[in-house]
């Protein structure tokens, strides 16, 4: 249990290590890096979501009998309007918008940044924890090498996150020290989050292809809605779209291997 617990943690390690980066580096990121970083991590997510989530929920179903496509599909559209929701209802900003989205509040710009980072790390911290969750179980084909690859895939991708929160919040204004605090701040919710789904999935052991799914759609949601956009804004997109192959390949094969 001890060893499922730091699989866990390591998402959050990537992103504190990347928040750090604020100590390192100038007051205000490099454009091409940014938009590099951010592809990287649209094609971790989108590699993640079908080789660690969907395709396993879909053996799942089909070793649960009954349909096998309706757990995958469901539970995507499930996890789509799960973050659909929340985008809808939480007050967030995104990096390079002056506009905030969600309902209106009078929270301050730094405050909202750091929501719209964790919108982000929410879905990220239930893929790890129903993989892990599924791996515990011993019967669902996900191992626990498994969980560890996407747990490290994760945490690759919430490094450079983590280096686009706190960069940022730097340039407006915020000390090193705060900024890094919120960077590493928005990305407690994925343990968190892990842990609950952990909970959930051993006590409902037939509705894991339900949340694997979840995790897949709710992850493809913060893609296309945020990270894609945000990385094709602007000049230089191809290297935005650079990154995306690079953050694919580097998830597929880790799930490949350690599987």
């Amino acid at each position: 249990m001890m060893n499922v617990y730091l699989i866990l943690l390591i998402p959050f390690l990537g992103t504190g290590l990347g928040a750090a980066m604020v100590f390192f580096m100038k007051k205000k990121m490099n454009r091409k890096l940014e938009k590099l970083l951010l592809g990287f991590a649209a094609g971790v997510m989108i590699a993640a979501s079908v080789w660690s989530l969907l395709i396993p929920a879909i053996d799942m179903a089909r070793e649960q009998g009954g349909s096998v496509w309706l757990p995958a599909a469901a539970g995507f559209m499930l996890g789509v309007g799960f973050l659909l929701f929340l985008d809808s209802v939480v007050p967030h900003l995104h990096i390079d918008s002056e506009k905030p989205e969600g309902v209106e509040s009078g929270f301050q710009k730094t405050t909202m940044l750091v929501l719209a980072v964790t919108l982000h790390n929410l879905p990220e911290g239930m893929a790890v924890g129903v993989t892990a969750a599924g791996a515990m179980m011993g019967n669902t084909g996900i191992t626990m090498a498994g969980a560890l690859a996407l747990a490290v895939g994760i945490a690759i991708q919430n490094f450079p996150e983590g280096a686009i929160i706190s960069m940022p919040l730097r340039s407006a204004g915020a000390s090193r020290g705060k900024a890094f605090l919120y960077g590493v701040l928005s990305g407690v919710v994925e343990p968190v989050g892990a842990i609950i789904t952990i909970l959930l999935a051993e006590h409902i052991v037939p509705v894991l292809p339900y949340l694997l799914a979840f995790a897949a759609g709710a992850m493809i949601y913060v893609v296309v809605e945020e990270l894609i956009p945000e990385s094709q804004s602007g000049d230089h997109t191809n290297i935005g779209t650079i990154g995306a192959a690079a953050g694919f390949v580097l998830m597929m094969v880790l799930d490949v291997v350690f599987s």
